[in-house]
């Protein structure tokens, strides 16, 4: 008979241990992520190569629409309202933008803003949990695919977050938020395109489910790579993110990262306004009807002032609304 012996679990967990320890990296591999992204994104190809056309013209408008509102559900939500408190919402949009950041298929809205707190506070060192000085595959993606390390865990729970795990609509929210991710960014678009419009359903699963989500997903991971690699510095050298306008266009507004760095607190999260900042001129729309309200800006004083310090001389712009959006030089 054949004599075939069966690894013990505990066997094949020190030998994926030893693997790791091979390739050099300084976190366990969370195998189980690891594997469903892979698989996700293998699939999404497979899957988009076969069925992406021919797609009726309603499909591709409603995937850019969708584009938008799941951006908009991480750079104005998750991102400015409620990891920066860079500007106060009432009921009715922080309930839109809830659903907008379900759209978008990310980690819980607790974790969410965890994660960036600890990113801000410890940017680029061990405690960073994406951070930049491991590579770009890391900081990307490769972060969502390991274990944290023992010291993003010890500073993350010394971050504050009574805010929101005290806040009654978040605490509701954060408890059911795999079943409103499941709903808004899956479920509910898809069927909507077939619905609608009568669009089939593999091409409707294709525009969303695919190419859609995962177009969001790796324009918003630019920031903590891209913008962390490549680009001026003309509010601080010494600091690792940096302007870029590729990531600003893909990720509505989020690429102008040193300026984001160096004022966390400016709701536009860029020191003026461009055509792509989609979550500043949202908010600005919001605060005009009432909904969005006490938004917070770096005056021009503050952002001269700090470039002329920290800053690698590259140009400088004002607010649009304070100096009508003309460049001007740092003297």
């Amino acid at each position: 008979m054949c004599n075939i012996k069966i690894k013990h679990p505990t066997s094949i967990s020190a030998t994926l241990r030893e693997f790791e320890k091979s390739l050099g990296f300084k976190n366990d591999i969370k195998w189980t992520n690891f594997i469903l992204i892979s698989l996700y994104h293998v699939v999404g190809v497979y899957w988009s190569y076969y069925y992406t056309f021919p797609v009726k013209w309603q499909t591709v408008v409603f995937a850019g629409i969708m584009y938008v509102a799941s951006g908009f559900g991480v750079t104005g939500g998750a991102h400015r309202l409620w990891t920066h408190r860079a500007y106060k919402a009432k009921l009715p949009l922080k309930l839109l933008l809830l659903m907008c950041f379900s759209s978008a298929g990310q980690n819980s809205l607790e974790q969410w803003v965890r994660d960036h707190r600890v990113h801000h506070k410890y940017s680029d060192t061990d405690a960073d949990p994406h951070n930049a000085n491991r590579g770009l595959f890391f900081s990307h993606i490769g972060w969502l695919m390991m274990k944290k390390n023992d010291e993003v865990i010890k500073r993350g729970k010394q971050i504050d977050m009574s805010d929101i795990v005290d806040d009654p609509l978040l605490k509701f929210y954060n408890r059911y938020f795999n079943y409103f991710k499941l709903m808004f960014c899956y479920i509910l678009p898809t069927t909507l395109s077939i619905w609608l419009w009568d669009e089939k359903w593999h091409c409707a699963v294709t525009w969303q489910c695919f190419i859609r989500f995962l177009t969001v997903f790796h324009s918003e991971l630019t920031v903590n790579s891209l913008a962390h690699a490549f680009g001026y510095k003309p509010y601080n050298k010494d600091i690792m993110p940096a302007e870029n306008r590729f990531v600003a266009t893909c990720s509505l507004g989020e690429g102008w990262h040193n300026y984001h760095h160096a004022f966390p607190f400016d709701y536009k999260a860029a020191e003026h306004f461009d055509i792509f900042n989609f979550g500043a001129t949202f908010i600005k729309f919001f605060e005009r009807i009432g909904w969005a309200y006490d938004l917070r800006e770096a005056t021009p004083v503050m952002i001269n002032s700090i470039a002329n310090r920290l800053g690698d001389g590259s140009p400088v712009q004002f607010p649009m609304s304070l100096d009508e959006g003309n460049e001007k030089s740092v003297s």
